[in-house]
């Protein structure tokens, strides 16, 4: 019998023992451990391999390690009956609020169709785009497993996948090829005034009254 978590890792739960992994009712059987995190790493690679700018190279060569680690823990919880032991080095979120300034301009696009190599621009949304859909991913696999040390290793990725989308999206938006569009502030005091905090700090208080 096996059974798959939503990240695309499969527990081999009869010859390991592991049948406390995931709900049975969340899984669905498959034969093989799919290429989720093959594909970010091999997609680092060609992207480390193709950028152009420094910046972006230099970036992408940091969070690398992270994604090679993350993919070893993921095959120790598969061959290793306690799992791993490993504990994921989640990178510190980088940067500040951060908002363009009036008048800040964005560079258009246009799709290619026919392509030799990919641009930074598309390094990096392919990158992007990679971490959000892992991070979902993660989160959602961590809501469907019983066993704490593989909860905990699932929260890490999410985290992993959440700050280094963070420092990608921020390097988008200095370059003009994300577009942020902050909420007016009409919306936000309308918005102040709707929700009112709860009274207490310590709600059980409010029973032993």
């Amino acid at each position: 019998m096996k059974i798959s978590d939503s990240y695309g890792f499969v527990v081999c739960v009869a010859r390991r023992g592991l049948c406390i992994l995931f709900h049975t009712g969340n899984s669905c059987p498959t034969g093989k451990i799919k290429q989720n995190g093959t594909n970010s790493i091999q997609s680092m690679a060609l992207f480390i391999n193709q950028a152009q700018d420094p910046e972006l190279r230099s970036m992408i060569l940091r969070h690398y390690s992270a994604h090679v680690q993350d993919y070893n823990m993921k095959v120790e919880f598969v061959t290793q009956q306690a799992g791993s032991r490993d504990t994921l080095n989640v990178p510190s979120i980088a940067g500040q609020s951060f908002s363009p300034a009036p008048g800040h301009q964005y560079q258009p696009i246009q799709p290619q169709i026919k392509l030799s190599h990919l641009d930074d621009r598309a390094i990096a949304t392919s990158y992007l785009l990679t971490l959000k859909r892992s991070g979902r991913e993660y989160a959602w696999a961590a809501f469907e497993t019983t066993t704490p040390p593989l909860r905990i290793f699932l929260e890490d990725a999410f985290r992993m996948c959440s700050h280094q989308a963070y420092e990608v999206w921020q390097y988008m938006v200095r370059k003009g090829w994300y577009a942020v569009s902050m909420a007016p502030a009409e919306t936000v005091s309308t918005l102040g005034q709707v929700y009112q905090q709860v009274p207490y700090h310590q709600p059980m208080q409010g029973y032993q009254q």
